[in-house]
């Protein structure tokens, strides 16, 4: 018997029973991450500092016949995190799907750049997504159920671009982290890539959208245009389901509208 088109995309890219958990989830695009999770079945777990976002985001989700709600994160805190976990479990729920999505950016000259936005943008970019794979890659394998660790990077973890240099640096380890972590957890079902998003308006990189910058973007991104969150759904989907990205591991997955093929 033929399957039907919608068959065969929800076999691929259905999360229906599996919950996913989105650090970062009140920003724009972790916001747009939550929401196509979904939409794909999971029950979404929005998680960040702001209440207000997320409540709202989770209460969207549900409007929308999905499943979701909201829990206060400092991704920072392992306890934090490990609340999540906790809370996760007494609802017979465990993390089957994990994006460390929380950053914060600045456009600091190098010289000018001191020790506390140093390692501010430090603690939030790396140092959170190193608890977050440990806090949720540990009950991963704790259970031995495996899953799918998705950790946000940046095309300027990838090659320099101007005006963003811890940013830049922490977003460069965050790739190699994911790498190594992909090579260690492979043997036990548990996938970890990356997700490096080109220019996508959002709070942490509007300060840095001058002018002269935007044309500078434009004339190196063959699509000539900046991209739109719900962009971004496709890939994660990919990354997260358990089917369509079974052979994914130690990626770091790049949307970017063409800037990375972009020389002259």
């Amino acid at each position: 018997m033929a399957i039907s088109t919608a068959d065969y995309l929800q076999d691929l890219f259905g999360l229906d029973g599996l919950t996913a958990v989105v650090i970062g989830g009140t920003g724009v695009l972790g916001g747009a991450f939550c929401d196509a999770l979904g939409a794909a079945g999971a029950h979404v777990v929005v998680a960040g500092r702001s209440a207000e976002r997320g409540g709202a985001r989770a209460e969207a989700i549900v409007a929308g016949g999905g499943s979701a709600e909201f829990q206060p994160v400092d991704n920072t805190s392992r306890e934090d995190l490990q609340a999540i976990v906790s809370n996760l479990s007494g609802a017979g729920r465990r993390p089957d799907i994990v994006i460390n999505g929380a950053g914060i950016n600045s456009a600091t000259p190098f010289l000018e750049i001191d020790e506390d936005e140093w390692e501010q943008i430090l603690a939030i970019n790396l140092t959170g997504v190193r608890l977050g794979c440990q806090v949720f890659g540990g009950a991963m394998l704790a259970d031995g159920q495996g899953g799918s660790i998705v950790n946000i990077a940046s095309l300027s973890g990838i090659t320099a671009l101007s005006r963003v240099f811890t940013y830049s640096a922490t977003k460069a380890a965050v790739i190699n982290l994911t790498q190594n972590l992909a090579r260690e957890w492979a043997a036990v079902g548990i996938r970890v890539n990356a997700l490096s998003p080109g220019f996508f308006p959002a709070e942490q990189n509007r300060k840095v959208l001058t002018e002269e910058r935007v044309a500078s973007i434009m004339g190196h991104t063959p699509i000539d245009r900046f991209g739109e969150p719900h962009e971004l759904a496709g890939a994660i989907l990919l990354l997260a389901s358990p089917r369509a990205g079974s052979f994914l591991t130690g990626e770091n997955v790049v949307v970017d509208g063409g800037f990375m093929a972009t020389t002259i």
